[in-house]
């Protein structure tokens, strides 16, 4: 299977959507149109598959592996895909990220084991990307979570296991807090051996690009990766008003995207591509529900001042 050899994660990332059929089986054929319409924006680094965007917490491992075969068939040869390892445990994690590496993944996003929200020790925290770093010789891609979840991991722990699992190689960001993000930035990123920061603040994305991140990785960018390039690239070129210019059309969508309750946000996304005209239906996996047609109709107005729709399409 092609594989992007050396693939260190960087830059920006869109996590792609699922699309299902009514029947809640997989749209495949949306779904190959999708990862066609995402793959083609300019500056992208890689694409992200079965991770939160993908509603993997609702799909099997035989659909796992069926999303990474469509992906690498559609787009492997053209970006490297970076595949995400949802497990409870460790020997299950270990799994699916064999199943990633014989599937052509370039790297894995490892989220954290669910039991942790009942407490975890920096041992554990080691264990359990040591067992999946035995398992595959992949670049691991740690993603952190707020502390109050207690699947974030402390700064300490955050370390420790970056000295000891040489292979992960970034962090997913999603401390929601400026100043543990801040750290995280200036900690990682100046290590004798870089763990780049790739930022999924989404919601306050310019503030979090502004602090030094050398990448983000995002389920915006299944709708906005075109902007998102274009703010990360302008960022990065110290341009302020460019990426000001490109924040206030990203501002509405984030305030769309992220709102109560946050299991939502990639329901509203497929609405706005369904609304955009790029999938022909916006049906997600119980628990998740149909959006109200209020909220979409919220979601409509974000896209008109996004920019994305016509005017005339906010009334009709």
């Amino acid at each position: 299977m092609p594989r992007h050899t050396h693939y260190v994660p960087h830059g920006v990332i869109p996590a792609v959507l699922l699309p299902f059929a009514d029947d809640l089986s997989i749209d495949e054929r949306s779904f190959r149109a999708h990862l066609r319409d995402v793959a083609a924006t300019e500056g992208i680094s890689a694409i992200t598959i079965n991770a939160h965007s993908t509603e993997v917490a609702s799909c099997s491992f035989d659909e796992q592996r069926r999303v990474l075969d469509i992906a690498q068939d559609e787009i492997g040869s053209r970006l490297p895909l970076i595949n995400g390892v949802w497990a409870d445990g460790s020997l299950e994690a270990a799994r699916i990220a064999r199943m990633a590496e014989a599937g052509g993944a370039s790297a894995l996003l490892v989220f954290p084991p669910a039991p942790f929200t009942l407490g975890q020790s920096p041992a554990m925290a080691i264990e359990h990307f040591r067992r999946i770093a035995d398992a595959t010789a992949l670049p691991l891609i740690a993603f952190q979570y707020p502390l109050a979840t207690g699947q974030g991991y402390p700064r300490d722990t955050l370390l420790k296991m970056v000295e000891e699992v040489p292979s992960i190689r970034a962090i997913k960001d999603w401390a929601g807090n400026v100043a543990q993000h801040e750290v995280h930035i200036r900690d990682l990123q100046s290590l004798k051996r870089p763990v780049n920061v790739l930022s999924t603040h989404s919601a306050w994305l310019l503030s979090s690009l502004v602090l030094g991140c050398n990448g983000l990785l995002s389920g915006s960018g299944s709708v906005i990766a075109d902007l998102q390039s274009a703010l990360f690239k302008a960022v990065q070129r110290n341009d302020l008003a460019a990426a000001r210019a490109l924040n206030e059309r990203i501002y509405p969508l984030a305030r769309a995207f992220y709102a109560d309750p946050w299991a939502d946000m990639h329901n509203r996304m497929k609405e706005a591509l369904v609304l955009l005209g790029r999938l022909p239906r916006a049906v997600v996996r119980p628990p998740l529900v149909k959006l109200s047609r209020a909220e979409i109709d919220r979601i409509r107005a974000a896209l008109v001042a996004a920019g994305l729709l016509p005017a005339k399409a906010d009334a009709a």
